[in-house]
Formats: C-alpha cells, structure tokens, sequence
C-alpha cells in the first residue's frame, strides 16, 4: 500500500493516480520480495505522461542544468524528463559500457561489490545534476551516483525516484544534504 511521507510528491486534485499503474510482482526476482513493476505505467502513455509532469515540477523547483540517469531504468525515465525540460542526459552506467576516459566508484553490495561510470567530461564545468531512477530501496546505488556525480566534478542538488521503497532505508542512506522527492512510497 502506498503510504505519503515527506519528499514525496503528494497527487495534485486533477492528476492521474499513478499506483494503479505499478503492478506487484510476488516472489520476483527470488522468494519472499515483492517486487513493483513499472511496465504498466510505461506502457499507458497517460500515466508516463503524468509521471513526467511531477517529475518535472521536481526539476522545475530544482532548477537543474542536468539530468543523470541510473543504467537501466534511469534512462528510461531520465531521458524523457531531460528532453522534455530542454535539459541534456548523462548515463552512469556499469564498468566497460563508457566508450573513452571515464570516472568510477566501488560500492558496497548486500554481498559482495559492484561499480559505476560516468565519461571523465561529461560534468565538466560543474553544473547542478538531479540524479533520476525508477526506485529507491537501500539507497546503495543512488549514494554511489550521487558520489560518483560530485568525483566527476558536478554539482548534486538532488534525486528523483518513481518508487520509494520505505522499510528498506534508502532516503536514510542518502542524507540529508540534498532534497530526495518519490512519486510513489511503499512500506
């Protein structure tokens, strides 16, 4: 069930209930998680559309110069916000995806490690990024952007989520430093 909290964009009167559009995956991808599928909301371009527009009243109070995507569905969603925004998209992808010089970071996995890239130029001169991704759980990925996109020389002045997984702790793992915003929020 969905559950407001705050950073999360409460629905405007006239605008489409998103959750409809999240269908619950039990036992996906392994036993006992429920996963939140956001294939429904991409596939009704009214809900996309309504998801674009809180996103962008998101980067409308930010003011960001640049949208930075989490591979994978943070293209999906991080390209269509920048576009419509008149804003440029970078990817921060897993190692060896980057073609030239690239930038990364090691990060801690429930069990194990992993890493993330971004091209060595692509926040050269310092804009301000809003860091956009379908969810948030632990935060571990989201903490490494947002790291990764201040070692790269940007300036973090957020994150943007679709889905906020609530019990899992991520928000806690981001901080405080930066404004976190979820159009939706699950405990």
């Amino acid at each position: 069930m969905a559950a407001m909290m705050p950073g999360v964009m409460p629905p405007r009167h006239h605008a489409l209930d998103l959750q409809p559009f999240i269908r619950e995956v039990p036992d996906f991808p392994k036993p006992g998680i429920l996963f939140r599928d956001i294939a429904p909301l991409l596939k009704s371009p009214e809900a996309t559309t309504e998801a674009l527009r809180q996103l962008g009243e998101v980067c409308e109070s930010l003011q960001p110069d640049l949208i930075v995507g989490i591979e994978s569905r943070g293209f999906i969603v991080g390209t269509p916000l920048a576009h419509a925004r008149g804003l440029g998209f970078v990817p921060v992808r897993k190692p060896g995806k980057l073609p030239g010089a690239v930038i990364g970071i090691d990060y801690a996995l429930e069990y194990g490690s992993d890493r993330l890239e971004i091209q060595a130029d692509a926040l050269a001169g310092g804009p301000k990024v809003l860091v956009v991704d379908d969810l948030l759980a632990t935060g571990g990925t989201a903490s490494a952007t947002g790291a990764l996109v201040q070692r790269a020389g940007g300036n973090l002045i957020g994150f943007a989520f679709l889905i906020e997984l609530v019990g899992l702790g991520g928000r806690d793992a981001l901080g405080d430093k930066v404004p976190c915003h979820a159009l939706l929020a699950y405990s």
